[in-house]
């Protein structure tokens, strides 16, 4: 078992994401963006220097957090767009001696019932992209997140039935402000505990986040973990129980919210958050251990 993270969270450039790194005493980096630019997509100069600073200092890549799919894509765009991300992502990949891409199912389509949404067509791109990249020696995990499969731990399933070699990346925080379309309007909130406990066969990766969803102003306040309502330590002390010896990825989001238009705090805030939350985290870890012992 390693812990790692979305460091991107800690600074935009990666000397901070490696700083912050090391100053936890990890080996490991969840990349995304580097610059505010997802790593797939930066420019091949800049792509060789975050590579070489990070074999400098001997932090590896444990998963690509691809832009891939996700929920700012559609599933009407062309199919063309997602080939060329996949394209561009397996060498750096490889390059870097990454094993796993994080990806998703495409946003969900506005104005459409659950059962309308052109799931047949995510699958057969799945199913492509999901070859290129086991082709590549490389794991495909989605993420229950904006998209077609975290509509509910149900069109997961659907997705992982109809979708060979695709395993799950589970996020312990974003069922608590995901409504549950598996269920009659108004689309209650989803329960974490019981999308993980459905799900959990196909689990393959963790990423930690935590928070509060407040019905008043539509908005979640996010938590260090084990403080909201994304049942942290009860899935995390399941997992430990059933053996798991994967990775837990900690995606904060304390002061940065990757998809909300706010303003970033100050840098030193930012990088003290992330590292804070990492800490948090290890000693959760720790209590839940001692507690199986």
């Amino acid at each position: 078992m390693y812990l790692t993270g979305f460091a991107d969270e800690a600074a935009p450039d990666i000397e901070g994401q490696i700083r912050a790194t090391k100053e936890l005493g990890w080996h490991c980096i969840e990349a995304r963006n580097i610059n505010g630019i997802n790593i797939h997509d930066i420019p091949d100069p800049l792509f060789e220097e975050v590579a070489a600073k990070l074999e400098a200092a001997g932090i590896h890549v444990n998963c690509f957090g691809s832009a891939i799919a996700n929920w700012a894509k559609q599933v009407t765009d062309p199919f063309d767009l997602t080939l060329e991300e996949v394209g561009r992502a397996i060498p750096r990949m490889q390059r870097l001696g990454t094993r796993m891409v994080r990806i998703m199912s495409y946003a969900v389509l506005p104005g459409r019932e659950p059962d309308d949404q052109m799931e047949e067509e995510r699958f057969r791109r799945l199913r492509i992209l999901c070859q290129m990249f086991t082709d590549a020696g490389i794991t495909p995990l989605h993420e229950n997140c904006m998209n077609y499969g975290g509509m509910s731990w149900q069109h997961t399933l659907r997705l992982v039935e109809n979708v060979p070699g695709l395993k799950l990346v589970f996020d312990t925080g974003n069922p608590v402000f995901t409504d549950d379309r598996s269920k009659p309007r108004p689309y209650p909130k989803q329960s974490s505990w019981e999308f993980y406990t459905h799900v959990k066969e196909h689990v393959a990766y963790v990423h930690i986040k935590d928070g509060v969803w407040d019905p008043q102003t539509q908005t979640m306040r996010y938590t260090f973990p084990g403080e909201g309502d994304g049942d942290v330590r009860r899935i995390v002390q399941d997992l430990l129980a059933s053996g798991y010896d994967g990775g837990f990825s900690i995606e904060p989001h304390l002061s940065v919210v990757q998809h909300e238009q706010r303003a970033a705090s100050p840098e030193e805030q930012r990088f003290h958050n992330y590292v804070e939350y990492g800490r948090r985290f290890e000693r959760l870890l720790s209590e839940l251990r001692q507690d199986l012992s």
